[in-house]
């Protein structure tokens, strides 16, 4: 048996980093507001709505946490970037960044009677754009600090639907699978031109039951749906997420215990993905 003595314990705390959370006014983006700031983190809650931010941010102090409504749209520069010198003339820096906002439109799905040729390309467009373009304009805005300063951690919120086909969502899986790509071309570059102390990843969920896709999954009883039966029968775990089963690869990823880990794509997600379906 080896002497060999390990002293070194993982720091997986967050106290006193500044972090923009976008999307945060959602369902998982909420559960995700409270965790970061229990894990230490001062929290900017950075959604379209004003009056949702705010709940958010108050709920987050209620409960104990530091956290400030940041209303802003992710495809509105001029209004990111107000918000970045708000926090860097308030709260002194900006420290990490977690990319969620994201949804689907309609249009950029198909129903069960539908082919591909039925389609909306305004509507592809439109979730390109959020999704792919309310990833990329945050943490060119957001991000601008951390190079600087040759620090920080970004986590993207990237989806199973990217990782491999899911009928019927080709916007959204073409989105996600562009948010991919740019969280590796992120994490090289931005470590070979600003230092390996300014990491980018992502975290990949599985089906978790949100507002956007709720009728999809369940009926109004709350049984599932044939779709939602299919992905239960198609995760070894046979269920769907729960949102705080996000924050362990969240808070880690942003946190100094992942310091040697950039590029990389966490699935949560029952084991979906590691499944042949046979």
């Amino acid at each position: 048996m080896s002497d060999t003595k390990v002293n070194y314990r993982p720091d997986f705390s967050l106290t006193g980093k500044v972090c923009v959370l976008t999307g945060a006014t959602g369902v998982l983006g909420g559960v995700m507001a409270h965790g970061l700031a229990l894990a230490g983190a001062r929290v900017a809650v950075l959604g379209r709505r004003a009056d949702k931010a705010e709940e958010v941010a108050a709920s987050v102090r209620a409960a104990g946490g530091e956290a400030v409504a940041t209303p802003a749209d992710v495809l509105d520069e001029d209004g990111l970037k107000a918000v970045r010198e708000r926090l860097l003339r308030e709260w002194g820096s900006i420290d990490l960044l977690v990319n969620a906002a994201g949804g689907n439109q309609p249009g950029a799905t198909l129903t069960p009677e539908q082919t591909t040729f039925d389609l909306q390309s305004s509507a592809m467009r439109q979730v390109m754009d959020l999704n792919f373009f309310g990833t990329f304009l945050p943490t060119q805005v957001f991000a601008a600090p951390m190079a600087e300063r040759g620090s920080g951690a970004i986590v993207n919120v990237s989806s199973m639907a990217a990782i491999q086909a899911i009928t019927r969502v080709a916007g959204y899986s073409g989105a996600k699978a562009a948010v991919d790509n740019l969280t590796r071309w992120l994490a090289t570059t931005f470590a070979k031109q600003h230092g390996p102390g300014l990491r980018v990843n992502a975290i990949a969920p599985g089906f978790f039951v949100a507002e956007q896709n709720r009728r999809l999954l369940l009926d109004e009883d709350g049984t599932l749906t044939p779709r939602g039966k299919t992905i239960i029968d198609n995760t070894p775990m046979g269920r769907f997420g729960e949102a705080e089963e996000l924050l362990g690869a969240l808070i880690w990823l942003l946190s100094d215990a992942s310091r040697f880990v950039t590029g990389v794509v966490v699935p949560i997600d029952g084991g979906f993905s590691a499944f042949s379906g046979v």
